[in-house]
């Protein structure tokens, strides 16, 4: 699938899965991180610490490792880039519904 094609530049709440062919890691990693969506995205790979490697380096609210969508009550679930912004669920959830105040006084 091309990279250009509307299923890749738009963002995605359906049950489908572009696969495009890249020349190697750093490629696909720099194009993931290009997209102006970061709601979620997945690395899959044998090699367990290579996957956690780039999962590190991908900008996305959440990254999931040989798996994808896997999320729980316990789980925050938090937005990037123009896919949104702070988080749902779990306590950090809880947290966006509150307001900071911070009293500084001299001593």
């Amino acid at each position: 699938m091309s990279s250009s094609s509307r299923l890749v530049q738009e963002e995605q709440f359906g049950p489908v899965l572009p696969v495009i062919k890249y020349a190697d890691t750093e490629e696909a990693l720099s194009s993931a991180n290009d997209s102006p969506w970061g709601l979620g995205g997945s690395v899959w790979g044998t090699d367990r610490e290579k996957a956690r490697e780039i999962a590190l380096r991908m900008y996305s609210g959440t990254t999931w490792i040989n798996k994808h969508l896997d999320i729980g009550p316990a789980i925050p679930v938090c937005g990037a880039k123009q896919s949104g912004m702070g988080g749902e669920l779990a306590e950090e959830g809880l947290l966006e519904f509150t307001q900071l105040h911070i009293i500084n006084e001299a001593r």
